[in-house]
């Protein structure tokens, strides 16, 4: 079984979160510690610790994630430019151990803020 996070807890119920959106998928909340006017996740409903966790089974949910966040990017009124990204590891800042997706928005971002 998976180990519960934070994110499996806002799911239940158990922390209150900004919910934006949700579907028998997935949930999208505001984040906490926002990085751009609108800083959004995309949480799937099913915990998969990181990306690289997922397998054959989980790729109809990773398409509706991905289909889901554009969805959500409309609602948000920033579906001409937003970013979206997805943390593997804590080598790369992933702090919470359950898959999500930021979607980023509102400023312009640069590739030297990402180290490309």
């Amino acid at each position: 079984m998976a180990t519960e996070t934070i994110f499996s807890k806002i799911i239940a119920g158990e922390i209150p979160a900004d919910i934006v959106y949700q579907d028998e998928h997935c949930v999208a909340i505001k984040d906490v510690a926002p990085k751009a006017p609108t800083h959004l996740l995309v949480i799937p409903r099913k915990v998969i610790p990181r990306l690289c966790d997922a397998s054959e089974e989980d790729r109809a949910l990773l398409g509706h994630l991905m289909l889901a966040t554009g969805d959500i990017a409309r609602q948000a009124g920033v579906e001409e430019a937003f970013r979206v990204i997805i943390n593997n590891g804590a080598g790369v800042g992933q702090t919470v151990f359950h898959l999500h997706l930021h979607i980023l928005a509102g400023k312009e971002f640069s590739e030297a803020q990402l180290g490309f």
